[in-house]
């Protein structure tokens, strides 16, 4: 595979025991691109057994955004079809064997998150040992909304969010902050933005930066991140999202709508949202509770890469990044319309297990 030429939107250093990636494309919010995912791989594979970095940490040269996910729009505004599903395998493929090698890496891994954090962006810090996020971060994953569903392994790490705080994380997307982000496990430390700094020049000084030594640095300089929204949301978060059946759920929401703005909104985010998306983000979240990480990210890719081939992808796009008119026109139009039989359809094998292995998945691990 060549590895396409960067404007230094990845930067490496080592700081003592301690390697350090830098995500430096500030015009985009470090949106990745393939290039981008690609250098990752790479620095990745050769930092998990390099003698002379005990822990890596990844964060943004910016002060707006940790990294606002995947470049779809370069994917999504593609007139073919099969083109966008050409380069939906070299791009996610790329994109989810960084998440796995964050997710099983043998060392410590800290991200820290400041600004926009979103989608790709949940995937190159959330499936790390240490999550450590500031005052301005703003967490979530849209993707109902722009015809895709929540990649990444995200449905792994939502349905390790207590009670039913992932389910409404997946299917409406909303954006959270420090606090909410400890209350769903998605982060683990709340360090203020101005020690980030500080904190990355502690971790470089250590003699050593085994598991223990990172916890201790890193407790003694957070904080409590304060109150977040959904701890008063929990009740019905667990009576809304607790069920599998997904046409149920949504039954519950438009019935309770009117007794608070946050579950009318999550309504709203529901009748503009693609009903495929819809589907098969719920199938994921559903079917995600017992898989590992492996076959997560193996069903993944097989929905990822025919999803951008679609029209609901396309249009979403066009809605969101490209005209900005908001007034995406599904196909199928309706949650009704879309059965069983097509979510099962993005989700059959498409490669031979020896490409799969390649990506770093492994769809015969339950």
């Amino acid at each position: 595979m060549t590895v396409q030429p960067l404007a230094r939107e990845v930067q490496t250093t080592i700081k003592g025991r301690l390697g350090v990636i830098m995500l430096d494309r500030p015009k985009a919010l470090n949106a990745l691109n393939l290039g981008m995912v690609q250098q990752l791989d790479t620095i990745l594979a050769d930092w998990a057994d390099n003698p002379a970095v005990d822990t890596v940490l990844i964060r943004s040269a910016s002060e707006r955004a940790f990294c606002a996910g995947g470049d779809v729009r370069s994917i999504g505004t593609q007139p073919d079809p099969q083109e966008r599903m050409a380069l939906g395998r070299t791009f996610f493929g790329t994109e989810y064997r960084v998440n796995h090698r964050i997710n099983t890496f043998p060392k410590p891994f800290i991200a820290l998150i400041n600004g926009i954090a979103m989608g790709g962006g949940l995937g190159l810090s959330v499936h790390g040992s240490h999550r450590v996020v500031s005052e301005s971060a703003r967490m979530a994953m849209p993707e109902t909304a722009l015809g895709l569903f929540p990649d990444v392994g995200a449905t792994w790490f939502l349905n390790h969010c207590p009670r039913s705080i992932g389910r409404y994380l997946a299917l409406i997307g909303p954006q959270i902050g420090a606090a909410d982000a400890m209350a769903a496990r998605l982060a683990t430390h709340h360090v203020p933005f101005a020690a980030f700094d500080d904190l990355v020049s502690a971790l470089g000084a250590a003699d050593g930066l085994d598991a223990a030594a990172v916890d201790v640095i890193i407790d003694e300089r957070a904080v409590a991140p304060g109150d977040g929204m959904l701890a008063e949301r929990e009740a019905d978060l667990a009576r809304l999202f607790a069920g599998d059946d997904l046409n149920a759920v949504i039954a519950a929401i438009d019935e309770a709508a009117p007794r608070a703005a946050w579950i009318a909104e999550a309504q709203s985010v529901l009748r503009r949202a693609s009903p495929t998306s819809l589907r098969a983000t719920w199938r994921r979240m559903v079917d995600g509770k017992a898989q590992s990480i492996e076959r997560v990210l193996a069903d993944d890719y097989r929905m990822a890469v025919r999803m951008v081939g679609g029209h609901d992808f396309a249009e979403g796009v066009r809605a969101i990044l490209v005209d900005k008119d908001l007034s995406a026109r599904w196909d199928p139009p309706t949650l009704a319309a879309v059965t069983e039989a097509d979510i099962d359809a993005l989700l059959a094998p498409m490669l031979d297990a020896d490409e799969l292995e390649g990506i770093g998945v492994y769809p015969q691990r339950a």
